[in-house]
């Protein structure tokens, strides 16, 4: 078996652990899968993320652990010829990515890295179907003039989208993200002492460009010289998230080295690398290390930022000076803050609370919930929706009703979209939300 990511981290796992029983077929890829030690916490009622699939289902097969006995039962068979039996095939298709495990269990199980060299190695074998190419190529595709104009008439014509899902199994029940009219351009680089590198991903870019110039106003006014990095396949670079989540590594590798060498000479300079959408900025901390671009990778995951954790590191170090504050409210309801699952995975919830507790007058809420079952295009399959929407009704539901006039932040953009397909009032990114509390100095 030929390995598509970079797994020589786990070279020595499980070396003298008699409970590792690593398998024959897979080298350092089996041995990340080997770290469970079958505690089965992950199959246990507990706050957190880990792991919605197996919350919504109650089935152990689709728990971390559960799908780490079928892939250590396939692998020890001579030329894992059972790999890719359906009952491994729909455990690791249910598995949405959310990256709860690999900080929640105690041997940090990372399925949601082990799920993209499982597909890699299955579409390898099998062939990419055309409903997973189209999303890969999703950056590419939106910088083309008639997408916008296909997906809003799809939204607004039933017969286009149950045409949809005849054709490409996305369910007609949903609505599809609808990029703004307008994509984000970059403006002149604005004047500043300390120096800042935005990176615009694809998805910020070409749907949530107010997320974008709301960051821009927040930096700018907090006095920061801003330099643009543009995502996006009409700009030149993109972080190549959607083709690593449909199992096609190649081309993301290819795709990260291009942004590696545009961020490169900022992350040598000591500039930080900060971003909007969870699942982009994230990307370089974490898939980043797995393409085997060593040293000059890890130079990139210590700069990239998500910009609560910016503000937050700045707050400390005594840099930002920019106050924000909430005018007089009597009758507001508690600000609701959701959580994109990769925020928790990397620990970045703490960074947001500290931000917002930093807004005067500001009364807030943690929604305490696991992933909100969109995940991507996971909540836009047919045959993924119900799933998906049971996810979301875990706790991310119960509690917008709960609090129906709240304002809701939520930084993910698959978050946002989820929100809206259960009719709820639009949320906003946190970029946006304290762009609209800034302070006069005094």
């Amino acid at each position: 078996m030929k390995l598509k990511l970079d797994w020589s981290q786990y070279e020595n796992a499980g070396m003298g652990d008699a409970y590792a029983d690593i398998p024959k077929i897979g080298g350092d890829w089996a041995k990340a899968i080997a770290v469970c030690i079958g505690s089965q916490q992950c199959q246990r009622p507990h706050k957190g993320v880990m792991c919605p699939s197996f919350r919504v289902d109650g089935n152990p097969l689709l728990s971390p652990g559960g799908r780490v006995k079928l892939l250590k039962s396939a692998l020890n068979q001579p030329g894992a010829t059972t790999l890719y039996d359906p009952d491994i095939r729909a455990a690791m298709d249910l598995c949405v990515s959310c990256k709860g495990c690999k900080r929640e269990c105690e041997n940090e199980v990372d399925m949601a890295a082990i799920k993209a060299e499982y597909l890699a190695q299955y579409y390898a074998t099998r062939g990419w179907p055309l409903r997973a190419r189209l999303f890969a190529a999703l950056p590419r595709l939106l910088s083309l003039a008639p997408a916008a104009a296909l997906i809003r008439r799809r939204n607004r014509n039933p017969w286009l989208a149950r045409l949809g899902e005849r054709w490409l199994g996305l369910s007609a029940a949903v609505s599809w993200p609808e990029p703004q009219a307008a994509a984000f351009a970059a403006p002149p680089q604005a004047e500043g002492n300390q120096g800042v590198v935005l990176f615009v991903d694809t998805f910020s870019r070409h749907f949530q460009p107010r997320a974008v110039e709301a960051a821009l106003r927040l930096l700018s006014a907090a006095g920061y010289r801003i330099t643009i990095v543009n995502g996006g396949a009409d700009a030149g670079l993109c972080c190549g998230r959607s083709h690593y989540a449909n199992g096609q590594i190649e081309t993301a590798r290819r795709l990260a080295g291009e942004l590696i060498t545009a961020l490169t000479p900022h992350a040598q300079a000591g500039t930080p690398i900060v971003g909007l959408e969870p699942s982009c900025i994230l990307s370089l901390r974490d898939e980043y290390l797995k393409y085997g671009f060593g040293d000059a990778a890890k130079l990139i995951a210590a700069r990239a930022q998500l910009l609560e954790e910016f503000i937050a590191h700045e707050q400390n170090a005594g840099r930002w000076r920019l106050p924000f504050a909430v005018g007089s409210q009597p009758d507001a309801q508690p600000i609701l803050v959701h959580g994109h699952c990769w925020q928790k995975a990397a620990g970045a919830m703490k960074s947001m609370r500290k931000v917002l507790k930093s807004v005067t007058g500001l009364e807030f809420e943690f929604i305490e919930s696991s992933c909100c079952g969109m995940a991507g295009q996971f909540g836009l399959e047919a045959e993924h929706r119900e799933t998906s929407r049971q996810m979301a009704e875990l706790a991310l539901y119960p509690a917008l009703r709960q609090h129906p006039r709240a304002a809701v932040v939520a930084n993910g953009f698959s978050c946002q979209q989820q929100i809206l397909n259960g009719g709820f009032a639009p949320p906003r990114h946190l970029a946006e939300f304290l762009a609209a509390l800034i302070s006069p100095t005094p």
